[in-house]
């Protein structure tokens, strides 16, 4: 999940009021306009893809992007500086999982091609058998029946380790309300949730501090 901020976005004459969100790899802005900035209290959005930005600057509390389609300005105050560093250099989706070298991986379903090699490039092990002691498992839940498995994966987990499950975005056959609960019903609490791809979310658990 990426950063939030309330704030004012300038586009040429028109301003707007409501909040911004930085998102994996896009800024978004949701709001509406202000009265003498063109149709009187009309709704606006904006959603700048970092791949479109030809430039990022913050001074003075306003971030301001040039982008394929024009140009705008966020004043978002103190975060601007911090955001545009992000946009700038955006973490990668190693980052984001987490992905420490010396651990044990076990990838099990997930059809992704470069998620091997980004775990092997941050040093870490990629395991091929379902055993004890693994430090993160990457589990590909495409329906709530895959969800089944979750307690017998915990028993293999460190005390410290964790479960992404990945799942399929806006499909009937598994809902994150799903997730949750089956997590629950395993001994896991949620910690996390991340953009995997285009097409699938990848959801944190890990095995409360209480039962360590």
């Amino acid at each position: 999940m990426g950063a939030e901020a309330k704030c004012v976005v300038t586009v040429g004459r028109k301003k707007a009021e409501g909040k911004a969100l930085l998102e994996t790899d896009r800024l978004i802005f949701r709001g509406r306009l202000r009265q003498g900035s063109g149709a009187q209290g009309g709704d606006t959005r904006l959603s700048i893809p970092y791949k479109d930005m030809t430039s990022v600057d913050a001074k003075d509390g306003v971030l301001r992007i040039k982008h394929a389609g024009g140009a705008a300005s966020f004043d978002i105050g103190a975060a601007a500086l911090k955001w545009a560093e992000k946009i700038r250099n955006p973490p990668s989706r190693a980052d984001k999982l987490g992905i420490k070298a010396g651990q044990r991986v076990l990838i099990a379903g997930v059809k992704d091609a470069a998620l091997r090699s980004e775990v092997k490039s941050r040093g870490a092990q990629v395991v091929s058998r379902f055993a004890a002691g693994l430090d993160v498992v990457f589990y590909a839940a495409d329906e709530r029946a895959a969800l089944d498995s979750l307690p017998a994966l915990r028993t293999k987990l460190n005390a410290n380790g964790a479960i992404w499950v990945i799942r399929p975005k806006g499909s009937p056959a598994i809902s994150e309300s799903d997730v949750m609960k089956a997590g629950r019903a395993a001994g896991l609490v949620d910690v996390k949730v991340v953009r995997f791809s285009d097409t699938h979310t990848a959801e944190k658990y890990v095995i409360p501090l209480t039962s360590r």
